[in-house]
């Protein structure tokens, strides 16, 4: 990918620890894919918390939201201070109208499958 098209794409963001960057329920805007620092991925309120995972550099987060486009499933906390790249909704789309339409169908099966299994 040329890099202008790189930087169309991608938007850094450093995050304090203990900054709410979605909570469950909200619309899908943008996916996450962690530089530095950590995530904690949850369900419920701020009064009772179940985790559900720990993202550390190199995951990503926020993404089947895009995929099957409906609220987030669950909320996401940064657990230290991070670097975060956000990919954007309209680009994350823009790249599966692109892509072999099976693909997509398995990814959307897939983000509906772990919806599921995570109520």
């Amino acid at each position: 990918m040329p890099s202008d098209d790189r930087v169309k794409v991608l938007d850094r963001k450093s995050i304090p620890a203990g900054t709410q960057i979605f909570r469950e329920g909200d619309p899908g805007r943008n996916a996450f894919i962690v530089q530095s620092g950590e995530v904690e991925i949850w369900k419920g309120n701020d009064n009772e918390k179940r985790r559900l995972g720990l993202v550390t550099k190199g995951g990503i987060f926020g993404e089947m939201a895009l995929v099957d486009d409906t609220p987030r499933m669950a909320s996401a906390t940064t657990v230290t201070d991070c670097v975060l790249v956000a990919v954007s909704e309209k680009s994350f789309q823009e790249k599966l109208d692109r892509s072999d339409p099976f693909v997509v169908a398995l990814l959307r099966i897939f983000a509906r499958n772990i919806r599921a299994m995570t109520k």
